[in-house]
Order: structure tokens, then sequence, then C-alpha cells
């Protein structure tokens, strides 16, 4: 048995210097030293079903789903972006004009099951699914970090169904978000009915008044009660002011195309009213008749789902740009995971968690149109992997949170991410 005597063990832990200086015996070891972007605002755009990198923004050699025995690779041709050496599918060709101002971030990786659920909470939350804690998302984590530009609006929105993983977790109601699942009405219950009168709002929240106030402090009832208060305070017409996309030019709502693209609209007019975090969902209805999850059928109409992404992804990034916002907003890109580039029985991909590609846009950072570099297959990764902690912690930086900021579960402090370092790359 190997022993270690008392100064050698000092030693290894750094603390003898501690000690010699009348320290504390375990001293605290600097915090590592993490770039501070500008940005101020998120637009979180969610592919959910889990797009081709290879179909999208890494494209590789031409396959054939229809050949017998079929051909691994990409389903669609190349086409150069403004970035020299840095090519995208040839349905992403006005975003492949704009790719200065963007990095697709063809390096991500995780090693989960590669299931929807598992994928979709890793990516929103940056870990693993733990049975004993139930971790915030990165759209909670920031808007209770920054909290609104404007306390005049909520610090985080949802634009999609709500789903636990994009949640406040541990952090409770406080952390949570104001959402729509279209862009016509605004939030569900943001609008009085027309027969409730100003007046009879008052006096409501004076009957409930002696209720609120026993509420015990720190409770869950609290949460509750602060939730409800802030419900109450965004409705009437200022707040809702900010979903009359029919305010904008008809030419610019053209620009943005069709649902997806007017989401995309009003969270630049979110944005501008001072939410600090939005997330976007792309194509609840379906288009192609099964979202990103092109398993089988799927796979031929993919590409009504990339064009859909360009017009909209295009028109946002040059829109943010006219409004002189682009360099302080970051346009980020998520999905649960990638697909191989083989093709299964039917002619559809299946699910490739171990590379796939995010996105990055605007946000004063320094873009490459691509980052890392992936196999023949985009199966394997060559250069500069990139974890889903670490595109976490390159957001963090980016809106100038230290990605080792701690929050709290009760008394046991969390870091916001999950060791994550910002890309270096990125700053500068």
């Amino acid at each position: 048995m190997t022993t270690v005597n008392r100064r050698d063990f000092l030693k290894q832990t750094g603390a003898l210097g501690a000690v010699a200086a009348g320290a504390p015996l375990l001293a605290e070891t600097a915090s590592p030293s993490f770039p501070r972007g500008k940005a101020e605002h998120v637009i979180f755009l969610w592919l959910g079903g889990g797009m081709a990198q290879i179909d999208t923004f890494d494209p590789k050699q031409r396959g054939n789903s229809k050949a017998s025995p079929k051909v691994a690779g990409s389903e669609y041709d190349a086409i150069e972006t403004i970035v020299p050496g840095v090519q995208f599918c040839e349905y992403l060709h006005r975003t492949a004009k704009l790719a200065d101002r963007l990095t697709a971030m063809r390096t991500v990786n995780h090693h989960l099951i590669d299931e929807h659920a598992f994928g979709t909470n890793f990516v929103h939350t940056g870990r693993l699914i733990s049975g004993s804690i139930t971790y915030p998302s990165i759209g909670s984590i920031i808007g209770h970090v920054r909290g609104a530009a404007n306390p005049e609006v909520p610090a985080y929105m949802v634009i999609g169904y709500p789903n636990v993983s994009r949640g406040p977790g541990f952090l409770g109601a406080e952390g949570g978000y104001v959402y729509l699942v279209d862009t016509e009405t605004g939030p569900a219950g943001f609008t009085h009915p027309a027969d409730v009168t100003p007046d009879r709002v008052q006096r409501r929240r004076e009957l409930l008044q002696p209720l609120t106030a026993r509420v015990p402090e720190g409770s869950v009832l609290q949460q509750y009660r602060d939730a409800q208060a802030e419900a109450m305070r965004l409705t009437g017409p200022e707040f809702m002011r900010h979903f009359r996309l029919q305010d904008e030019p008809a030419e610019l709502r053209n620009a943005y195309g069709g649902e997806f693209g007017q989401r995309c609209l009003l969270a630049r007019r979110l944005v501008q009213a001072g939410v600090r975090f939005i997330e976007v969902s792309h194509n609840l209805n379906f288009i192609n008749g099964t979202g990103w999850d092109t398993h089988n059928e799927g796979q031929r109409n993919q590409h009504l789902l990339i064009q859909e992404l360009d017009i909209a992804l295009s028109a946002l990034i040059s829109d943010l740009e006219t409004q002189g916002m682009l360099d302080k907003t970051l346009i980020a890109l998520g999905t649960e995971f990638g697909r191989p580039a083989a093709y299964d029985g039917r002619g559809g991909r299946g699910h490739q968690g171990t590379c796939f590609s995010l996105l990055l846009a605007g946000g004063g950072l320094r873009h490459h149109g691509a980052y890392g570099v992936t196999d023949e297959l985009s199966k394997t990764i060559i250069e500069n992997p990139v974890s889903v902690p670490d595109f976490h912690a390159t957001i963090h930086a980016a809106l100038g949170i230290t990605p080792a900021h701690e929050l709290f579960d009760g008394s046991r402090p969390v870091p916001i991410t999950d060791g994550g370092k910002p890309v270096a790359a990125m700053f500068g």
C-alpha cells in the first residue's frame, strides 16, 4: 500500500502555500477566466425532431436514397457560401449569402441514448435527466440571471408548446416563461373578456389581497402568487400591442415567409420590447408530414423544411441588421441530435448524437461561417469538438454571463453549465 506524508499531501492539494501564508488550509482556486461578450438578447430557434446536418449545414458527397443498395451521403447538392471554403446545402442559398454573420458549429456532440426526449432535455438544459433534481433550461437561466431588459415585459418567452425541458426546474415559478402557440392572439389569458372592466379587475384584486397576504414567504404558494401577480401586471394593451404584426410593413412580413417566419418576426418585435430570451419552435404543423424526424418517407419532403428555415433565418438576420440590433441579439439554432449519412430501409435517416450541427448568428461574436471539421460522412469529429455544455457556455459568455456562475437548488450550489467552456474562436 502506498503511503503519503502530510507534506506531500499538502503539495498535491495545493494547500501548502496557503498554510505558509497563514490562509485557510484549503485555499480557493482562482476562478477561470472567460470571455465576455456584449449581446443583450437571445432568439433560440428550435428544430424539433433532429435536423440532418449532412443535408443542411455540413453537406458532404451526394448520396442516393433510391439506389439499390442505397448510397450514403447528402440528399442535396452543396453550394458555396460567402465565406471561402464553407458550403451549405443548395436549399440554404439565402442563408449562404449571410454566412459571414453566422457560424455553423459542425462538431457538437453528446453520448446519450439517441431518443427525442433525452436529446431535447439535454440540449435545453445541458445536463442529463436526474431523478433527484430538475435542471432549469438555458432560457430560464438567462431570464433569471439577466432579467428582462424592460420591466414591462417578461424575461423569457416561448413561441410554441410548453414542455418541462424548456422550464425553470429548481428555479421555480419565478424562472418560468410566458408562451403562445400562434402569432395572431398573443399569450392565452392575457386579454380580459370584454365585460371585465378595469374596475372589476381591481375589485377582484382587493378581494384576493387578504388571502394572498397570508401566504408564507419562500413557499411554493408564494411562487405561484408572484407568478400570478406578474401575469396580471402584463395583461392589457401595453403588453399585447407587441403582438400586432400588422403594424409591420407588408413587404417585411412577406419577406419572412409563412407561419414560422411570422414567429421569427414576432421574436424580433419582442426583443425590441425588452424580452431577454425567446424560443421559437419550427414546423409545428409538420409541413413535410414528419417534421425534422425524417425517418422513412419524411426524407422525401425534407427540402420543404429547409426552404422554410432558409427564408425565415435569412430574413431574421437581415432584419435585425437593418434595425441595428444584430450585434446585440444572438440567434441560436438548436435540435436534439443529428442524423447519419446512411439511409434506412425506406430511404429515411436514423438518429445520431455523436456528431451534429448547431448554429449561432449575430450577437457580436466573431463568425466563421462554420467551425469544426467532420469526416466525409459527417459521422466522426476530426477537429474542434464542441460539447453541448460548451455550446451553452458560449451563449452565456456572449451575454456577459460567466459559465461557472452558480445557482442554488435549496442550499446546494449548481453551476449553470456542466463544466462547459466557451468556444474561444468565437470571441476577440
